[in-house]
């Protein structure tokens, strides 16, 4: 994945990013001394979190953008898109702790029976898409920790954040896909 350095500079990145928009309205310009390694296409998260509870998450699950692209993308989005959330405003900023989760290119898991995935996923290493239809939801592998959810538990909370019903992940038409995350705070 990327170094814990490049990890370190993507939280900062996050937060300068949200507080330049705080200050001015306007998205801030891409810094040009940033680890080159940050040109990488990553999947790339950003949470924020206020007194230990969620406050907006936001990111791409699939490598389509230059990690330093997408960090700064997905700030401004968990800050003030995350349409659970009323905007972060210039007066929380302070409160706020910043989580950004580099992932991993999502991988299908492929079984005969749906038992099987209890062999694949590994709770605490792997975050979770499912896909049914148009229906998609991901949990980051952070989310199943901090929730003490077992595999089962793990796979039908994923579902639910699709809006599906919370069984669908034993349906034949229903793909899960695992990845893993490198967590930066």
């Amino acid at each position: 994945m990327i170094s814990d350095r490049a990890g370190d500079y993507l939280v900062n990145l996050a937060k300068d990013t949200i507080k330049y928009f705080l200050d001015t309205g306007k998205t801030m310009v891409k810094p040009t001394d940033y680890p080159i390694e940050l040109d990488e296409q990553l999947g790339v998260f950003v949470t924020l979190n206020k007194n230990n509870n969620l406050r907006g998450c936001i990111g791409y699950a699939e490598p389509i953008k230059p990690a330093i692209d997408a960090t700064m993308e997905v700030a401004i989005a968990a800050a003030f898109n995350d349409p659970r959330f009323n905007q972060v405003s210039e007066k929380e900023f302070k409160d706020l702790d910043f989580e950004v989760t580099v992932l991993t290119k999502p991988e299908l898991i492929v079984v005969s029976h749906y038992e099987q995935y209890f062999d694949e996923i590994e709770i605490g290493r792997d975050g979770l898409i499912i896909q049914k239809g148009y229906a998609r939801g991901l949990l980051l592998p952070q989310v199943a920790l901090e929730n003490a959810f077992t595999t089962e538990s793990f796979l039908e909370h994923t579902c639910m954040k699709a809006g599906i019903s919370a069984d669908s992940w034993m349906d034949e038409s229903c793909d899960v896909y695992k990845f893993q995350g490198q967590i930066f705070k």
